[in-house]
């Protein structure tokens, strides 16, 4: 007994039916073909294109395609690394994925080398046009002309020879709305997946967001949608803003959400969009960068909002929308010059991240007032600067600034170095004695890093000079008046250590009057601004050196463990390691480490003498969140991961607690830095 026909069977016979119903009748069979592919074989037929064509068409010289390449160059650089993370999902199903110019012409491709071979022999490679008018009924053919996604399968091409082919395409769109060009995946007919054409769907989204923060990367980005839960999400709508508060880019989504169908050259004012300023927007964001704002349009709908990147800071422009990326030079760039005596105030450290920006303004308004400070941060992230900054813009700025790092003392000498000691307290103690670090800030300020590290008997020392404002020195009974303002610092949730006891609540209340975060490196806005700094501290006077755009796209993806303290090292090597004769850090220049650290995603991984070309930035979002049914396990894994990445708003720490890994790891599977 004859089984059931597949569903396959029951496609081939249908487009059978089709072409003998076309090719030989004249009819145009509707029904049996989708409605894009009918309408591709009716031009094709029109345009005088024979389905038996056996010319394959030889694909442009070396030269011509890379004078196209060229031309697309931006689109290029963009797409790589998206083009890796999916061919990652495809790899060893007999496929390939490409990346063709507005003409059709075929850029970039990536695939098995079994497949590749059989590609071409019907010129699908680089530097053949898969337009049309040359190749008839194909996917990229119909995303160009009809600029919408298209899949092609088997014997629907128009001509036969490339009935071998299962193609699945979607066009690629500018900033401003025009069609850069189409992303395609393409296979042996007899593996078509179900979920190729969603996952090229996934990846042209993809390389659209990216192509839109690229151009407007000066600008303020901010997220829209009508649901609170598509902010963050492939579906989120992106405003670009400008310094003066005009909206001047806006990508297909953020248009139909706002009702916005002309931006015009000049911009559109926010509060002709939305029925609040932009400065409320600001003010709130900068309380809280990470929160949801609902905002009403003009139109009445409520629109949830986030800030998507770096504010500027109040006393600068964001500046215009760059699409190409100059070299960094060797110039420092804040907000507020660096005093001459090196005196680095608050003003010094604002260089547009909106969340060091709360932290700066937060911490102004305490100075002078006799409130503790407690700054919490990773290990890097620049907590001392920060404190330095703090007492430079106080009133005690001519005073001291004693700094004492409790997790660097052996636990016998700390107390000896914060309270200090009278000439023969204990055994080696000097004769003369010693004035401690708490008598030597008198009239200035005391920062105690990794104030978590300290052991619970000095604690409650230090609790009592906080709340007699005087010291004891080890050996005497006279307590000595001190003046001091109290700036601590961890790395440590303190309120977590109170909890297991290896941190004293009634300090923690003494030590926390004011506490502000400092963020980590990698989800900084403005490390192209934090490179010019060092970069210009670490050059010297009169030496002009340029970091190249490979390697500062690199700095900012790579998620620096180290935070601004590994940057600062990674930046000191590097001009060290430059000729006389060169002004330029280039990925040679690089540590080794930075290309081997298991904290690099696998694309990442490069030699330093090699060109870093093809490092672009990763994946945004997993790619195949959307596969239905004989999923691989990889599949399954980043479905999972889209799943929780949504349930927490996008929040990577708290999306690695929840799938127990640790962030690297997710970085590395999602393909996303910073």
């Amino acid at each position: 007994m004859k089984g059931l026909a597949t569903a396959e069977d029951t496609h081939v016979l249908r487009v059978q039916e089709a072409r003998r119903r076309f090719f030989d009748l004249g009819d145009d069979p509707d029904g049996d073909l989708p409605a894009e592919v009918l309408r591709s074989w009716q031009r094709c037929r029109d345009g005088g294109v024979s389905a038996q064509s056996t010319v394959a068409g030889d694909p442009a010289g070396r030269s011509r395609l890379a004078e196209v390449r060229e031309r697309s160059e931006h689109l290029l650089t963009q797409a790589a690394g998206i083009m890796e993370h999916v061919f990652e999902q495809i790899r060893a199903s007999g496929s390939m994925v490409l990346l063709a110019d507005v003409d059709g012409v075929i850029l970039h491709s990536l695939g098995d080398p079994d497949f590749i071979a059989r590609a071409q022999r019907v010129a699908l490679q680089p530097g053949a046009s898969w337009d049309e008018a040359a190749r008839g009924t194909n996917a990229v053919g119909i995303a160009l002309i009809e600029q919408r996604p298209a899949e092609v399968l088997g014997a629907e091409h128009f001509l036969e020879r490339n009935g071998i082919l299962t193609c699945s395409a979607a066009p690629v769109f500018k900033p401003c709305g025009m069609l850069a060009g189409v992303l395609d995946i393409s296979g042996d007919y007899r593996s078509n997946q179900r979920h190729t054409m969603g996952l090229v769907r996934l990846a042209a989204q993809l390389l659209e967001k990216r192509l839109f923060e690229v151009d407007f990367a000066r600008q303020v980005l901010i997220a829209v949608h009508a649901r609170p839960e598509c902010v963050g999400s492939l579906q989120e709508g992106l405003l670009a803003v400008s310094a003066d508060g005009c909206i001047v880019g806006a990508n297909p989504a953020a248009r139909e959400a706002l009702g916005i169908t002309d931006i015009g050259p000049g911009g559109l004012a926010f509060s002709s969009v939305f029925r609040v300023s932009l400065d409320v927007f600001f003010d709130r964001s900068r309380r809280d960068p990470a929160s949801l704002q609902m905002l009403e349009a003009r139109r009445g709908e409520r629109i949830y909002t986030r800030l998507k990147s770096s504010l500027p800071p109040r006393t600068e422009p964001v500046g215009g929308s760059a699409p190409a990326r100059p070299a960094v030079t060797a110039k420092a760039e804040t907000s507020e010059a660096v005093p001459r005596d090196g005196r680095v105030t608050l003003a010094c450290l604002a260089t547009g991240d909106s969340r060091l920006q709360l932290a700066l303004d937060r911490a102004g308004k305490v100075i002078g007032k006799d409130i503790p400070l407690l700054i919490q941060g990773e290990s890097g992230v620049g907590k001392e600067l920060f404190a330095r900054a703090f007492h430079f813009s106080g009133p005690r700025r001519d005073g001291p600034f004693v700094a004492l790092n409790c997790a660097a003392i052996p636990e016998n000498l700390i107390e000896s170095e914060l309270f200090g000691y009278v000439g023969g307290a204990f055994t080696g103690a000097r004769r003369e004695g010693a004035v401690g670090k708490i008598q030597q800030a008198h009239g200035g300020t005391l920062f105690l890093d990794e104030i978590g590290d300290m052991p619970l008997g000095m604690q409650a020392r230090l609790l009592r000079v906080l709340q007699e404002r005087s010291v004891t020195p080890i050996g005497s009974v006279r307590q000595v008046p001190v003046d001091i303002s109290l700036v601590c610092a961890t790395h440590r949730l303190l309120r977590e250590s109170v909890q297991k006891g290896s941190f004293r609540e009634d300090l923690y209340y003494r030590v926390n009057g004011l506490t502000v975060t400092l963020p980590p490196l990698r989800e900084r806005g403005d490390i192209g601004r934090i490179v010019s700094n060092i970069l210009a501290a670490e050059a010297g006077d009169g030496r002009q050196i340029r970091i190249g755009a490979e390697v500062m796209d690199f700095f900012e993806r790579y998620p620096w463990p180290g935070n601004v303290r590994q940057l600062q090292n990674v930046i000191r090597v590097a001009v060290a390691l430059l000729d006389d004769d060169e002004d330029e850090i280039r990925p040679l220049h690089l540590p080794e480490e930075l290309f081997g650290a298991d904290t690099m995603t696998e694309g990442d991984r490069h030699r330093p003498d090699e060109r870093p070309s093809s490092v672009v930035t990763p994946l945004g979002q997993p790619a195949a969140g959307i596969a239905t049914g004989g999923r691989s396990l990889d599949e399954i894994e980043l479905e999972a991961i889209a799943v929780v990445m949504r349930e927490v708003g996008g929040n990577v720490s708290a999306a690695a607690r929840r799938l127990g890994i640790s962030r690297n790891t997710l970085y590395r599977k999602i393909g996303r830095i910073g």
